[in-house]
């Protein structure tokens, strides 16, 4: 695969950060803007986005702490970090865009959806959720206590991360993929696992809020796509599967052999679904 430059790419100043976005097309077609998960930079997507820029321009952006974004020991905000899309929205002179969010950008875009739903054509998500869970209490947690613990535990977690957010198919088929993934991870985390700690914490005050704000999520009338892997374990699809209750242009489908990571994992079933579903702009497609 030739190696992919975007055609505009650009730095926004906002709340003190520096936030790096890119975008690949030349602005006559209708965009789609994949948001990362918690541990993920721009060129994470690159693989994936043959799939998409035959059909559509692809906007990327790094949240604070994240790729080529300034990565300050401070808090960060889930709202704040959706409102610094709509920054750049603006700087692209870009009115709508189709939002997808995966684990952690899922509820960045279900926080643009809350406060720019005017914005948007659609909404997927994936590997997300909108209730008060125990288990993913528990979840982060655990995660804080690794990335809090120093160098050793933060380095048992970067195995115990993997166990857990991948499904058995993809393991059984990727496992020799698995060690070079966590070195990966290791590397660009090892020195700077406050980013790790402040991405987490800001879930916090958004989940202290949800129950003031469900009644603007369920105002949201975007059509929206959630795909859920069958064998995730981080966030089960009975659990995202209350998201149709609360968003009232919702449509949910189960990924057969995947775990947390549903684009990675299957991926000719996630973004098939993905453009179907973004050609439609309706929940049935």
């Amino acid at each position: 695969m030739a190696e992919l430059h975007a055609d505009r790419e650009g730095v926004i100043v906002a709340d003190g950060h520096r936030l790096h976005y890119e975008y690949f097309g030349q602005g006559d077609r209708e965009t789609i803007c994949l948001l990362n998960g918690l541990a993920m930079h721009t060129r994470a997507w690159y693989g994936f986005l043959p799939r998409l820029l035959p059909h559509l321009d692809v906007l990327l952006y790094d949240y604070p702490g994240q790729g080529e974004s300034s990565a300050e020991d401070v808090p960060y905000c889930i709202p704040s970090i959706a409102g610094y899309l709509a920054r750049i929205l603006d700087e692209l002179a870009l009115e709508r865009v189709h939002l997808v969010g995966i684990s952690y950008g899922g509820f960045v875009g279900l926080d643009f959806a809350r406060q720019y739903q005017n914005r948007l054509h659609t909404l997927t998500l994936s590997g997300i959720l909108l209730s008060h869970e125990a288990l993913f209490e528990m979840y982060q947690d655990v995660s804080l206590r690794f990335y809090r613990g120093g160098a050793e535990l933060f380095e048992l977690y970067t195995h115990y991360m993997y166990e857990k957010i991948f499904g058995e198919s993809f393991v059984s088929a990727f496992r020799d993929r698995l060690e070079p993934m966590r070195q990966k991870f290791h590397e660009r985390y090892r020195d700077k696992r406050h980013v790790l700690i402040r991405l987490t914490e800001a879930q916090d005050p958004f989940f202290a809020a949800l129950d003031a704000r469900l009644p603007q999520y369920a105002a949201i009338r975007t059509p929206v796509l959630i795909m859920a892997g069958a064998e995730d374990r981080a966030i089960p699809p009975g659990v995202q599967r209350k998201l149709t209750a609360i968003l009232p242009n919702a449509r949910f489908e189960v990924v057969p052999e995947s775990g947390h990571v549903v684009y990675l994992e299957q991926p000719d079933v996630f973004f098939g679904n993905l453009l179907r579903f973004v050609r439609s702009k309706s929940v049935e497609f």
